[in-house]
């Protein structure tokens, strides 16, 4: 080889330099970009990060977790008793319901619709069935804010995990939710009494499972990372944590979504612990937000179109609202949402990477 060759033409730096040069270059550019300031004017989404370095041999691929986000409908069937799932079905094109809400009869060990209503009488839920053959389908969601579920009543296992199992068989429920806003006086026996019947009928037949806690602006409150932690010591499977994020008004300071998006990214990791995720971005699969409102004006068209971007650039597993029904236009735009399945671990399609 001549000297030439050895030494590289001049003004260049030799190729192992080049190459360290470079990354250390990209290694610098990253880091200052986290280091600018934030500004009101951020959005909801965030720029795709920049392709990763190559590799001497690729890491294996992290498994498959839940599938990219739908949108799901929330009927309250004691205000709405008319509600039509399969009308509403075919004209939104909407392909997942949940219906709420169940909670703790008098007896303390049965469930019924408001508390009031027996579960078997209840016009909304006995539309599911013409629901399922429209191709869409509905969850149950079990307690809420008027209401405890009965876990938090029935103190003997047997009787509890016979209470839901009623409910789950009547309707053939292939998911449900537990809506964990009531607080119980004992909250430690009653996470471990809830976690093992959700275990007994999870080995009996397939049933996904989610909990619906409210989203803070830190993430999720101990109490309820605590929820998470027992459930999950105690071999019940919840593919996923429900966000209740209240919209604030357009009159608030500005940055409204941009505080949705810091709290999302913090009960992210929040959830990494608490599954003991390796990568704490394989948590965005598990988070879905359900939007508050207490003024249809509170979440345009605009916003919508944020939160829509968000949920299917990070994956979350679905958004829904609640409270006062969004304007047209929102509903239209998340309801156009990308038709896919609910995933949960083990289900999902794509990586979330």
């Amino acid at each position: 080889m001549s000297a030439s060759r050895r030494k590289g033409r001049p003004g260049t730096l030799p190729r192992p330099f080049a190459v360290l040069f470079a990354l250390a270059l990209a290694g610098a550019t990253a880091v200052a970009i986290t280091l600018l300031p934030a500004r009101a004017t951020l959005q909801l989404t965030v720029p795709s990060p920049a392709p990763p370095s190559p590799a001497p041999s690729p890491a294996p691929a992290p498994a498959p977790l839940l599938g990219r986000s739908t949108y799901v409908g929330f009927v309250d069937t004691a205000a709405d008793p008319g509600f039509d799932l399969p009308a509403d079905a075919r004209r939104t094109g909407v392909r997942w319901y949940a219906l709420g809400h169940l909670v703790a009869g008098p007896d303390g060990c049965t469930s019924r619709w408001a508390g009031r209503l027996d579960f078997g009488h209840d016009p909304v839920a006995n539309r599911i069935g013409r629901l399922r053959a429209v191709g869409a389908d509905a969850g149950l969601i079990f307690g809420g804010p008027d209401g405890g579920e009965p876990a938090a009543t029935c103190t003997r296992p047997g009787a509890l995990a016979a209470a839901y199992r009623r409910v789950v068989g009547a309707f053939d429920a292939g998911y449900i939710d537990f809506d964990l806003r009531t607080k119980s006086a004992d909250h430690t026996a009653t996470a471990v009494r809830r976690a093992r019947a959700i275990r007994a009928m999870q080995q009996e037949r397939r049933l996904r499972v989610s909990f619906t806690l409210p989203l803070r602006p830190y993430g999720l409150a101990t109490r309820d990372l605590d929820t998470l932690r027992l459930t999950r010591e105690a071999g019940a499977d919840v593919g996923a944590v429900n966000l209740l994020a209240d919209i604030e008004p357009h009159g608030a300071p500005e940055g409204r979504m941009q505080r949705i998006a810091v709290a999302l990214h913090a009960a992210r990791t929040q959830l990494a612990r608490v599954y003991d995720l390796a990568d704490p971005d394989h948590a965005w699969g598990r988070l879905a937000l359900t939007c508050v409102l207490k003024d249809r004006d509170d979440l345009s068209e605009t916003d919508a179109r944020k939160l829509a971007a968000f949920a299917d650039r990070y994956g979350l597993a679905w958004l829904s609202a609640r409270g006062v029904d969004p304007g047209p236009g929102v509903t239209r735009i998340l309801w156009r949402m990308p038709d896919r399945t609910i995933g949960f671990p083990g289900e999902g399609r794509l990586l979330i990477r």
